[in-house]
C-alpha cells in the first residue's frame, strides 16, 4: 500500500495532484492545507512520500519539509512557482531531491516520484555502506589492539597473533571481534 502526504494551500492544485496520485497506484493520499498540518499528518501517518509547495504563506515550507525530512527521512519533493538560488541552495541542503514547477503538469508527477524514490533508496544504500565501512574500520582497530596485546604480553609475532585470534574465532564461532574484545577485557585494557 503506497501512501503519500500532499500540501498545498489551493484545494484546486490539491485535487489536482490527489487525482493523478490515484491513476498512479497510490492508496492513501494525506491531504494537508496548511504547513502546521503538513508536519503534524506525516508524523502521525508516515506517508512513503511527501509532495509539499516550497512557498507557504504563514510559515516556511521548506522549514516543513526539513522538518519531515529530519523526522521521517522519507522522499520529498517540492512545487514551487520561482525557484531562485537562493531557495534552490536551501532545498539542496535539507536533501530535496525533486523539484516540481507550478502551475503542475500530471505528467511530471510519475517521474518526479520515481527520482524521489530512487534518490532516497541510493543516499540509504550509501548510508548502509558507510556505517559497513564504520564497523569494518572499529574491528580492524580492535584486532589490531588485541594483536599489540599477544606481542607484549605472550612474545607472539603480528602474524602469528593475527593466525591466534583468527583460530580462536574459528573455534568459538565468534568473530575475529569478539575475540579481540575478549582478550583486551582478559588483558585489562
Amino acid at each position: 500500500m503506497k501512501s503519500v502526504l500532499i500540501y498545498d494551500e489551493e484545494p484546486v492544485i490539491r485535487a489536482s495532484v490527489k487525482n493523478k496520485l490515484k491513476e498512479l497506484g497510490f492508496d492513501l493520499i494525506f491531504e494537508c492545507h496548511d504547513v502546521e498540518s503538513a508536519v503534524s499528518t506525516a508524523c502521525e501517518n508516515l506517508p512513503d512520500i511527501a509532495i509539499l509547495d516550497a512557498a507557504a504563506p504563514r510559515k516556511d515550507g521548506l522549514g516543513a519539509a526539513r522538518e519531515i525530512r529530519q523526522k521521517l527521512k522519507i522522499p520529498v519533493i517540492l512545487f514551487m512557482s520561482v525557484c531562485d538560488p537562493d531557495t534552490l541552495n536551501r532545498a539542496k541542503k535539507i536533501g530535496i531531491t525533486t523539484i516540481l514547477a507550478k502551475p503542475f503538469r500530471g505528467q511530471d508527477l510519475l517521474p518526479a516520484i520515481e527520482m524521489a524514490f530512487a534518490r532516497a533508496e541510493e543516499v540509504d544504500l550509501l548510508k548502509e555502506s558507510a556505517e559497513e565501512l564504520k564497523k569494518s574500520i572499529e574491528s580492524r582497530e580492535i584486532i589490531d589492539r588485541a594483536k599489540e596485546v599477544l606481542l607484549r604480553s605472550k612474545g607472539l609475532s603480528e602474524p602469528v597473533a593475527f593466525r591466534r585470534i583468527q583460530k580462536l574465532a574459528m573455534d568459538k564461532q565468534k568473530s575475529m571481534r569478539q575475540i579481540a574484545e575478549a582478550i583486551l577485557i582478559t588483558e585489562g585494557v
